[in-house]
């Protein structure tokens, strides 16, 4: 395939293998399902900056997850971060 590019016989020379530049790779955001007792129920954007009580509070807000918690009890909020957050409710 080199050869058939028009490129010289061999790699060596002045071929370099390239280098990855790991913030040119970085997400500036994040999307974080939302499990209402283990079912997804919603998707919210943070910065993989944030904290978890950030995360929490941003799906504990969310419309969604509001109209399903309305009458329940919420028994824990478990976040994993930069990954998920799970309500469990009663």
């Amino acid at each position: 395939m080199w050869t058939g590019l028009g490129h010289g016989a061999l790699l060596d020379g002045p071929t370099r293998w390239p280098v990855a530049d790991p913030e040119l790779a970085r997400l500036e955001e994040l999307e974080i399902p939302v499990q209402v007792n283990g079912k997804l129920r919603s998707r919210i954007l943070a910065s993989p900056e944030v904290s978890e009580d950030e995360l929490r509070a941003a799906a504990l807000a969310d419309e969604k997850i509001r109209a399903l918690l309305d009458g329940h009890q919420v028994v824990k909020v478990i976040v994993v971060p930069q990954r998920l957050v799970n309500v469990v409710i009663k």
